[in-house]
């Protein structure tokens, strides 16, 4: 399993650089959910995202350092002409809604036809329902986001950036399930990563085992840790 740790910490060999985009409509969360990630931040008076921006943390996995460098947009409309520079090279995607906003869990279908369009078609997806510190504002049943996910073959885990509950949880699902897609890759193409060089998956194809991502067990499925 993969362990944490790795914030700033850029003096060691890195093996591996994975991109994954957050995405899902303004409000919802996804900076939260970065700044805990990336810095293990959490900011009560957060400012609307505007245009891209993007953040890194190192972290090990199976003995193997992996930079992960988390891509963060503006959920609204006008910011979208960035969309087929945000998506290129990303391996891992988290699919975010607010549990709180029953509207911005409906528009998920769209954000997932989206990604699916401009992004390689085995990027790694989780779907992720933030805010569960706000449970008795709860609009989307976890049943709900559970059912969806099963049904498009996508991790599902409900967080809350907040009392960062399951954030981690959530970027080492992504990242461990694309870590074990390269190395079998890698095994398969007789490891052509000798020179040395980081195997940044751009431009890659990856092959995902199976018809669909297997979805975490039951146990993982809690809101509450």
């Amino acid at each position: 399993m993969a362990s944490g740790g790795g914030y700033g910490d850029s003096s060691q060999k890195i093996d591996y650089v994975f991109k994954v985009v957050l995405i899902g409509d303004s409000a919802v969360g996804k900076s939260q959910i970065l700044a805990r990630f990336a810095r293990n931040e959490f900011s009560l008076d957060s400012k609307a995202t505007i245009g891209v921006e993007f953040q890194t943390r190192t972290l090990v996995i199976q003995h193997k350092s992996v930079k992960a460098q988390i891509w963060d947009t503006a959920g609204q409309e006008r910011y979208r002409a960035v969309t087929s520079a945000y998506y290129r090279g990303a391996v891992g995607a988290m699919l975010v809604y607010d549990i709180t906003k029953r509207q911005s869990f409906d528009h998920i279908p769209r954000w997932l036809e989206e990604l699916r369009g401009h992004a390689d078609k085995n990027i790694v997806i989780i779907l992720i329902g933030n805010k569960t510190d706000l449970e008795e504002q709860r609009a989307v049943p976890t049943e709900d986001a559970k059912e969806f996910a099963e049904k498009e073959g996508l991790f599902f885990l409900e967080t809350s950036a907040l009392e960062a509950t399951n954030v981690e949880n959530a970027f080492l699902t992504v990242l461990t399930e694309i870590f074990n897609i390269v190395n079998k890759k890698n095994l398969v193409a007789g490891g052509d990563q000798a020179n040395g060089n980081p195997a940044s998956l751009t431009g890659k194809r990856i092959i995902i085992p199976g018809p669909a991502q297997e979805i975490p067990a039951k146990s993982n499925m809690c809101c509450k840790s």
